[in-house]
């Protein structure tokens, strides 16, 4: 079971295709008995999440189960973190983020506390070292939104409780997690799913690339020269889905990207942190706007997908984003309930729930 990439070439518009051998043991997906799914809930407890590539592709199996679990039956775990304290520090603005992580670790028994970082920067008043130092005497866990991902694994290698990242310059995890979680709901399974992102290779795409690769999906990219995803990113990925039968691609074209996809994504051309390039981007990134046109060419049931706030009628038009197709509020639910399943993991409160271990809905065929 090999993996298929598309590398864009040295030249502009030159792509060439490129063959991954295949591994030589297909990791296995899903989550298959009581025995596995518990051994890869010891393995999570404590840990950290900064990169998706921090998890095994039964890691992540086992995160996506617990996920539909609570979600279907949250009263069963209405007091599994009873006591907890999480602590909140956000360098930038929030919304979805912050909310549905107080939400999550409320109505699992704990407790949230928020600290603003938008004025001063983690790291400026205090060294990293000693606010780590500090708050694993009193915290449980650690959620962090910084510009720089390096705050976020120093924080990490000096805390001896685990820290989240809730989003950094190279990678917004529990994004990923939440709408990959969306997107079995929707079609069963996300192995073999054709799934394609159009626009910039940012941090969402990072981790969607690698989340994409656990799962077994065939992932698509479509960024216009120079906005590519990194490339140790890439090789990741590529990497992982070697084991998974899921695929990379990577294209300049965003028509042939979304022919035939499953479930069509984008975010924002100007990244926080990036305002100042608004301008200069808007024009390049015009030809990469998710429009009714655009959506034509994917399958008859694709769905539209947007990690919010969405710029309306810049990259994507108001009738696609509050379309028919579109699942950005469903992304933004899930957003809460995967945050419980990671906090559930990494503070040892998952239980397996006997009648959830089928996850999402009947998966459709796909050709």
């Amino acid at each position: 079971m090999g993996s298929k990439t598309i590398m864009m070439g040295s030249k502009p518009g030159e792509e060439n295709a490129v063959e991954v051998p295949p591994a030589k043991q297909a990791a296995t997906l899903g989550i298959q008995s009581d025995t596995s799914f518990s051994e890869a809930s010891k393995r999570l407890c404590g840990r950290d999440l900064c990169s998706i590539a921090d998890l095994s592709v039964e890691e992540m199996a086992a995160i996506m189960e617990l996920a539909h679990a609570v979600k279907t039956h949250p009263e069963d775990f209405r007091h599994a973190l009873d006591a907890r304290q999480m602590v909140m520090f956000f360098e930038k603005a929030s919304l979805r983020t912050r909310l549905t992580f107080e939400a999550a670790i409320n109505t699992l028994g704990g407790n949230a506390i928020f600290v603003d970082q938008t004025q001063s920067p983690l790291g400026e008043r205090e060294s990293l070292s000693d606010m780590a130092r500090n708050l694993e005497r009193w915290m449980s866990i650690m959620v962090l939104r910084t510009y720089s991902h390096d705050t976020i694994t120093e924080m990490a290698a000096y805390s001896k409780v685990p820290v989240i990242n809730a989003l950094s310059d190279l990678e917004h995890p529990c994004q990923a997690i939440a709408d990959f979680f969306t997107l079995e709901e929707r079609f069963g399974s996300a192995e073999g799913l054709h799934f394609t992102y159009v626009g910039d290779g940012n941090n969402v795409c990072h981790s969607l690339m690698l989340t994409a690769a656990q799962l077994g999906s065939h992932c698509t990219v479509a960024t216009p020269k120079g906005f590519a995803p990194k490339l140790d990113i890439i090789h990741k990925a590529i990497e992982i889905a070697e084991s998974t039968g899921g695929s990379i691609t990577l294209l300049h074209d965003p028509v042939k990207a979304v022919t035939g996809a499953d479930a069509v994504y984008t975010d924002v051309c100007t990244s926080m942190g990036f305002e100042h390039e608004a301008t200069k981007r808007a024009p390049i990134f015009k030809p990469y706007q998710v429009n009714e046109a655009l959506m034509a060419h994917a399958h008859q049931d694709a769905v539209f997908m947007h990690c919010l706030p969405a710029h309306r009628n810049a990259e994507v038009t108001d009738a696609v984003l509050d379309g028919p197709q579109s699942v950005v509020f469903d992304q933004a639910e899930n957003r809460m309930h995967a945050q419980k399943a990671l906090l559930l993991m990494l503070l040892g409160g998952a239980k397996r729930i006997s009648n959830s271990r089928s996850r999402g809905i009947q998966a459709r065929k796909r050709s």
